[in-house]
């Protein structure tokens, strides 16, 4: 039986955010010790750290929100890539990779797994990249950093890229040490009816036969 892999950053107390943003904070404010009967544990976090979904709202006032997204996207056969030789993920880079046949394309960058240490610099999509996935029928997009824009862009233009061609992000996944080719993922994001994004628990389990 093949094992389901997990590419999902874990949460700790530990886990890097973005600056200024709200850190990922877990305590046990009821013990057992308090209550006589069981351990209560208490979440503080931003939406947007570790691995999870950015919903259109987080960039558009009149976007989508994470409830509005449709769940089909987020569960499904994938293709993982290697883009660390880029330093964008524009159409002639994706132009090295045959991607005609997925729905959801994970990217690996140069960027190592680090959860405990936010990057100063990322892979971005470019908007002619968006275009280009957008005509070979990608509608799901997952990146292992934590945007899919420089770090220090305003304009965010592959995140507006990204939604005009109906194209889903999924960010900070972890694929260091996963070997391209074809996988079953599921990566759910939490009903949030209000929210702008949404951390989710991502997995893959490789398509027998597909990742020799």
């Amino acid at each position: 039986m093949t094992n389901w892999i997990d590419i999902s950053q874990p949460l700790n107390n530990t886990l890097a955010h973005w600056p200024g943003d709200t850190a990922f904070h877990y305590d046990t404010p009821l013990t057992k010790d308090k209550t006589g009967s069981v351990n209560i544990g208490r979440i503080q976090t931003s939406t947007h750290v570790g691995t999870h979904v950015d919903a259109p709202f987080h960039y558009l006032n009149e976007g989508e929100r994470i409830i509005d997204l449709e769940l089909g996207r987020f569960v499904g056969r994938c293709q993982v890539v290697d883009m660390g030789h880029a330093q964008a993920i524009n159409e002639q880079a994706l132009k090295g990779k045959d991607i005609s046949q997925t729905e959801r394309l994970l990217i690996r960058t140069s960027l190592p797994n680090r959860p405990d240490r936010f990057p100063s610099e990322v892979t971005p999509i470019t908007p002619d990249g968006a275009a280009y996935m957008a005509s070979l029928g990608v509608k799901l997009v997952g990146i292992d950093s934590p945007s899919v824009d420089p770090v220090t862009s305003k304009e965010l233009p592959g995140h507006h890229a990204l939604n005009s061609h109906n194209i889903y992000i999924l960010e900070n996944v972890m694929l260091d040490g996963v070997t391209e080719g074809h996988y079953e993922l599921i990566a759910l994001p939490l009903p949030l009816e209000e929210a702008d994004g949404s951390l989710v628990r991502a997995i893959i389990k490789p398509i027998e036969g597909d990742n020799k």
